[in-house]
């Protein structure tokens, strides 16, 4: 009991000491040598610890610090599996809810397997001038740290890591946007949008599902190939082309790649564009990660096939600027009016990389009236033929609207309705009407979309034609640009003799 006595005494002694000792250095040195005394000393007992600190504040300036928020995404996706406080937020224009860390707590993060921590730290804003009055009353920021060993191995190529994640987070927290060109805006802006919320997916679309599993795993590719793209020298972007008569899914198949994707849509008129120089500046307007769309381009403006038109000199190839009719679609060739060449250069040009990851599509009715300029590589990259409705892609629709399997509704029935598609020339669009009007009664349904079917099974027969129009179609389009070249100088050529012919006669 003594002992424990003398201990209590001793410790108060040594407090009252401690307090007499503050109160005169508070009384003999200022207060600026007392902070400078504390950092140095702070500064000290950091070079014997093993670890560095970062702090990426919100505000720079009076700027935004980008960083900030973009650690606050990145750590709000995991957060909430280690954070015992957080903070709820939903940006604009969102409909999912983001975590983030509550004043002084902490999250750790492995990296390349390197362990970091983070902690969030939020302090009141002692006083700040009247032109500052729009900023924050609070201060925030993130601390960092970092074992000192590991920070030359991974703090920037973390911190890279950090912004490309924050960025696909945004994205698909966001909705999707379409926007459209207008020269006709007051405000100046080259593109206006609103929300994109087409509910088409591949799940859904009407077409062969090995088509559709190639056409999936090029988008995948795609969006995976950043270090191919910059090891092999390419610009980041893809050109489809969908071509195919009306009604077969072209306006869908987009809406799916860009839900696939989660890319907004620049819907591009050309009708709308008076000049290549104001086409180049729609290009450097439109942001990465977005699909361009020429929708019906054999009727936008004239860019029809250079070839077909008349000649009075002979044959030159398309690719030289000073073909025939190289300015299809404009008056004088010049830059006041939009030109096939200003076209040409906006897709596969030096104009066409001012942006990464972005895909173009091109959507005609028509393939045998666009220029093969337009269809080779490195502008339109895939070919997609969107043909009549098969038998695979009927089954999808009978999925998606009468919500059954076409096994389901009997053998005999699935036989009939297997040689009527196959012999009938009908779009989805159009076996789509039937089942919607019907599709309350899946039994009347059926039945109807038979009698169409062998109705039109019936007048193709009649008329012929149709499907070996559509091959013959599929077959110049997937032909090289050297044989289509070949193929048109050859009956060119077979022109002129003729005229000459007749002329002799």
């Amino acid at each position: 009991m003594a002992e424990t006595k003398e201990s209590w005494t001793s410790l108060a002694s040594i407090l009252g000491t401690l307090a007499f000792c503050q109160t005169l250095l508070q009384l003999v040195l200022p207060s600026e040598l007392r902070l400078a005394s504390l950092k140095f000393l702070s500064r000290t007992l950091r070079c014997f610890s093993s670890y560095c600190y970062f702090d990426v504040a919100e505000m720079d300036g009076v700027n935004i610090n980008e960083l900030y928020n973009a650690v606050q995404l990145y750590l709000g996706s995991f957060a909430s599996a280690s954070a015992s406080r957080l903070s709820l937020t939903r940006a604009r224009n969102s409909s999912v809810t983001t975590f983030g860390l509550a004043n002084k707590d902490f999250v750790a993060d492995v990296f390349h397997g390197v362990a970091v921590r983070w902690e969030h730290a939020v302090t009141q804003r002692q006083s700040q001038p009247s032109s500052w009055r729009s900023l924050p009353v609070e201060n925030r920021s993130f601390k960092l740290r970092i074992r000192k060993r590991d920070k030359d191995l991974i703090l920037n190529s973390y911190l890279d890591h950090i912004m490309d994640k924050a960025n696909d987070i945004r994205r698909n927290n966001q909705e999707r946007l379409i926007y459209t060109n207008s020269r006709s805006d007051s405000r100046g802006r080259p593109w206006e949008s609103v929300p994109f919320k087409h509910p088409s997916t591949f799940d859904t679309l009407a077409m062969d599902p090995e088509k559709k599993r190639d056409i999936m795993e090029d988008l995948r590719d795609f969006e995976a190939g950043q270090a191919f793209y910059q090891r092999t020298g390419r610009a980041w972007k893809r050109g489809y082309l969908l071509y195919g008569p009306p009604g077969t899914g072209k306006s869908s198949m987009i809406a799916a790649m860009a839900n696939f994707l989660s890319y907004d849509i620049y819907d591009l008129e050309l009708t709308e564009v008076p000049s290549n120089s104001e086409l180049r500046k729609l290009l450097m307007k439109t942001s990465s990660k977005s699909i361009i769309v020429i929708e019906d381009i054999d009727c936008s403006v004239n860019l029809s096939n250079r070839s077909k038109a008349p000649k009075a000199l002979a044959p030159r190839s398309f690719s030289e600027p000073g073909g025939p009719n190289a300015a299809s679609g404009g008056k004088d060739g010049n830059n006041n009016t939009m030109t096939l060449s200003g076209l040409l250069n906006f897709t596969d040009g030096l104009w066409s990389c001012c942006g990464s990851e972005r895909i173009f599509v091109f959507t005609t009715n028509h393939i045998d009236k666009l220029d093969p300029a337009l269809l080779r590589s490195g502008r339109m990259d895939m070919h997609i033929y969107m043909s009549y409705c098969s038998y695979p892609a009927l089954k999808i629709l009978l999925r998606n609207y009468l919500v059954c399997e076409a096994e389901d509704l009997g053998e005999a029935a699935a036989r009939e309705l297997r040689e009527a598609i196959e012999k009938a020339v009908m779009t989805p669009a159009d076996i789509s009407e039937v089942l919607i009007k019907n599709r309350r009664n899946k039994e009347r349904a059926v039945t109807e979309l038979l009698e169409v079917l062998k109705a039109r099974a019936e007048r193709s027969e009649k008329y012929g034609g149709f499907r070996v129009e559509e091959e013959e179609q599929e077959k110049r389009a997937l032909e090289s640009p050297k044989e289509v070249s070949d193929r048109e100088d050859d009956s060119c050529k077979k022109a002129e003799d003729d005229k000459g012919k007749k002329k002799a006669k």
